[in-house]
């Protein structure tokens, strides 16, 4: 690692640390000619695959749309920000598992909608209402059904 401040390539790690969640490694580094000290974070790099979208297009995938979409159908609803965070996280662990390049959007929506069946029942009704484009009432009650049963 260069030094930040003399630009010379010879630093020595002094103290390395883990993160409390574990996302990222933090080191103490030491110059070896100016004798400064610098921190640098250390984080692993993450590609997740594009979204296809029904109409075809391609979008990255974006972790804040998929968070505010949850929220929307968690909100005030009893559901703790821990177990909202896991959910996502376990989401993001499918989206690296697949190992494709790409994931349909379908795929990705089930998932969410899997995810919060186990949340909360309320939301898993609020986000299928939408996701599935419920024209009627009668869908509203075949989904509310199958949730009881």
């Amino acid at each position: 690692m260069k030094c930040p401040f003399c630009g010379h390539a010879d630093t020595q790690v002094v103290e390395t640390r883990e993160s409390d969640d574990g996302v990222f490694v933090r080191r103490r580094r030491r110059c070896g000619v100016c004798d400064r000290r610098f921190t640098t974070y250390e984080r692993a790099e993450v590609t997740f695959p594009q979204v296809v979208k029904k109409d075809g297009r391609r979008v990255d995938y974006d972790a804040a749309k998929l968070r505010a979409s949850l929220a929307l159908a968690l909100r005030k609803r009893p559901v703790s920000t821990e177990r909202l965070d896991a959910a996502i996280a376990r989401i993001e662990e499918r989206l690296l598992a697949e190992g494709a390049r790409e994931v349909p959007s379908q795929r990705l929506g089930e998932w969410v909608m899997q995810e919060l069946r186990e949340l909360d029942q309320v939301a898993y009704v609020r986000f299928a209402s939408v996701y599935r484009s419920f024209e009627d009432v009668d869908a509203f009650r075949s989904l509310i059904d199958e949730v009881r049963g």
